[in-house]
């Protein structure tokens, strides 16, 4: 969505001008119906602009056999109905859900990356939110893979994850800065995501995935109460039967392997956790071939976690 100068009286989103030539712009839902994405723009009074009032979520949808369909849509829109309800913005699940499906249709996407995001609009700044208006949107974009889908460098970050206690592990806009800091920080020593660690040497998770790893044909699933309650590793989980507990960060620098896992990273083997390097990774390798097959709906077992556009 694009800016532009507004002033405070007028509406959160207003109508702006369609581009004359080149592609047709994608297509978005906001409060209600679908709009060219170009035709919009928020005013720079904006609440969660300033103090970021809003939560989101990253879904995805899979060109199947039988059509493009969401890969579980419901669990996530779940979770971003905690995040509204935290910070006291209204959320419909069901309206949601059915936006999802309208605007993936609208532009014709199969595979696809999603962003319902939910925020609080323009008023008069300060941290109160009671009076301002609440607003929803989808949009859907060409896929877009985190980590590039490679087999990224990671190191520890300087900076410590939000602690539970402060901000829940809830995909809340404001909370994101942290992640913000700390891959910008990673980039600039030359890695590719930063990983973070508690004070006590416990793994966390990184800037937008969760952690496994294998160490003696054991699956292990990083746990830690700062970390985003992640739908992949839910599913990964839910796969394979890996255990789930704390890790410190010694037991990462003697796995046999290290992956992350997202709705955007999928499932990504890890090069190397700063000097440590690691070899082959076949358990990432196959792991990632099933959930490429349960999302595109080939493993009939899982076809409930599918919901078809």
């Amino acid at each position: 969505m694009s800016l532009t100068t507004t002033s405070a009286s007028q509406p959160a989103v207003s109508p702006g001008t369609e581009p004359a030539t080149g592609e047709r712009p994608l297509q978005l839902w906001f409060d209600g119906e679908i709009t060219s994405s170009e035709a919009l723009h928020a005013p720079l009074t904006t609440h969660a602009m300033h103090y970021g009032s809003g939560v989101f979520e990253g879904m995805r949808s899979y060109a199947t056999r039988d059509g493009a369909a969401v890969f579980r849509l419901p669990e996530h829109l779940e979770r971003m109905r905690k995040g509204a309800e935290v910070l006291g913005i209204r959320f419909d699940v069901q309206q949601a859900a059915a936006a999802t499906l309208q605007v993936l249709r609208s532009n014709g996407h199969r595979d696809a990356y999603i962003r319902p995001l939910a925020w609080v609009g323009g008023g008069s700044f300060g941290l109160d939110i009671g009076a301002q208006p609440h607003h929803l949107m989808v949009a859907s974009t060409a896929t877009n893979v985190h980590l590039g889908g490679n087999r990224a460098r990671l190191t520890v970050s300087k900076w410590r994850r939000n602690p539970a206690t402060s901000l829940p592990p809830l995909k809340l806009c404001g909370a994101y800065v942290n992640s913000i800091l700390a891959k910008r920080e990673a980039k600039g020593r030359g890695f590719d995501e930063a990983l973070f660690v508690d004070e006590n040497g416990l793994v966390v998770e990184c800037t937008g995935a969760n952690v496994f790893f294998a160490k003696n044909g054991q699956l292990i699933a990083v746990d830690h109460r700062d970390a985003l309650p992640g739908i992949t590793r839910n599913t990964l989980i839910a796969l394979t039967g890996a255990r789930s507990r704390p890790a410190t960060r010694a037991e990462l620098l003697d796995a046999d392997e290290v992956f992350v896992c997202g709705t955007a990273a999928e499932v990504s083997a890890i090069a190397a956790l700063d000097q440590r390097e690691y070899g082959d990774n076949p358990i990432t390798r196959e792991l990632a071939a099933l959930y490429a097959r349960v999302v595109r709906g080939e493993v009939p077992q899982y076809t409930h976690w599918l919901t078809a556009t």
